[in-house]
């Protein structure tokens, strides 16, 4: 079986995020982490070629990327594509989705393995199979080892089973088959369980996502304060709170009461998800525009702005801590008279 393994430019050993822009190339046989893949593959498969991309590149190029994905399909003939592990990063995720569903518009199949927050299952999980994740790229091998486990089973011809039995994430497809018992009396033994407290496994699994309904628009701004906040990871020179680059825990407000704009040299981006070399050589404003929002308010387009602005990092940090700086943060603005927000993501 002849497979053909994408990676981006970080485990390409191209290069970070200086390389996010770069175009797609092929490289014979196994690179980097492909090698731990090609492995665990054994004698009945091997990596014929691996393709490497910049993120950025990627995803903001699709057309492009699906020319280069489909001519490498019809050079290599392969009968597998494996894209990733992306583990918990948001672009390489959507990077391994959309040439997965390339792949499979082109007849082969395609695996793939990341977190199950990622925006990559998100968006394409019906279009491939994707073997969960932690966030710990520790687990590299652990997970090419589950990679190879399945890439050999579709290798042989087998049809795999539910995502449940092989531990996949479920895809939303649903498949006829043969129960002993009827709906009926299968329903009724899942509410007698639940009324004992008995455990049990619901045959209708459903992810249960925040809807928040959106306030009320504001007529006008003109004596309305406005917060400020930014997932960019911008702070002051040195980072003396030490926010973290990635994954982050906490949130940080920084002074901005007395001040006409944000200038080169007294602040840098930190945030460890996207090149911020314009952002600290030419205009730290880019992520908090506290220059333009001056100029709405000495037009009187805005009542006034929060002493401070507040600061985390958006790259690969958990629902569960966005959630909880999101709670806090809105209590402060709430007891603060903040009537509108400008969220500055990355």
């Amino acid at each position: 079986m002849k497979v053909i393994h994408y990676i981006n430019q970080f485990f390409g050993g191209v290069g970070g995020e200086d390389h996010a822009n770069d175009p797609p190339k092929t490289v014979e046989g196994a690179v980097g982490p492909g090698r731990a893949l090609d492995a665990a593959l054994g004698d009945s498969a091997s990596i014929v070629a691996t393709i490497i991309c910049g993120d950025n590149y990627f995803v903001e190029n699709e057309n492009e990327a699906d020319k280069f994905v489909t001519d490498a399909i019809e050079q290599y003939k392969p009968d597998l594509l494996v894209a990733g592990p992306a583990f918990d990063s948001g672009r390489y995720g959507l990077a391994c989705g959309l040439v997965s569903r390339i792949a499979t518009a082109n007849g082969v199949p395609a695996l793939s393995a990341m977190e199950q927050d990622n925006p990559g299952v998100a968006v394409y999980r019906r279009d491939f199979i994707v073997i969960p994740t932690s966030a710990n790229v520790a687990d590299m091998t652990k997970i090419m080892g589950q990679l190879a486990g399945l890439a050999n089973r579709i290798g042989k011809g087998e049809e795999l089973g539910s995502a449940e039995d092989e531990g996949y994430i479920p895809r939303g497809h649903r498949k006829d088959v043969a129960r002993p018992k009827a709906g009926a009396a299968r329903a009724t033994d899942m509410l007698l369980a639940r009324i004992s407290g008995e455990p049990f496994t619901s045959e209708i699994v459903i992810r249960d996502y925040d809807h928040v309904t959106a306030p009320p628009a504001l007529k006008s701004l003109s004596d309305v304060k406005i917060g400020i906040i930014t997932s960019g990871g911008l702070v002051p020179k040195g980072n003396p709170d030490k926010l973290a680059a990635a994954r982050a825990d906490s949130y940080y407000h920084y002074d901005i009461s007395d001040m006409p704009e944000l200038k080169v040299g007294d602040w840098e981006a930190i945030h460890g998800g996207y090149g911020h070399r314009w952002v600290n050589e030419r205009d730290p404003n880019y992520v908090v525009p506290l220059r333009s929002l001056r100029q709405l308010e000495a037009a009187r387009e805005i009542g006034s702005i929060y002493p401070q602005y507040i600061s985390t990092v958006g790259n690969q940090t958990s629902i569960t801590n966005a959630k909880q700086f999101g709670i806090e943060i809105a209590a402060e603005f709430l007891e603060a008279d903040v009537g509108a927000v400008v969220v500055i993501p990355t």
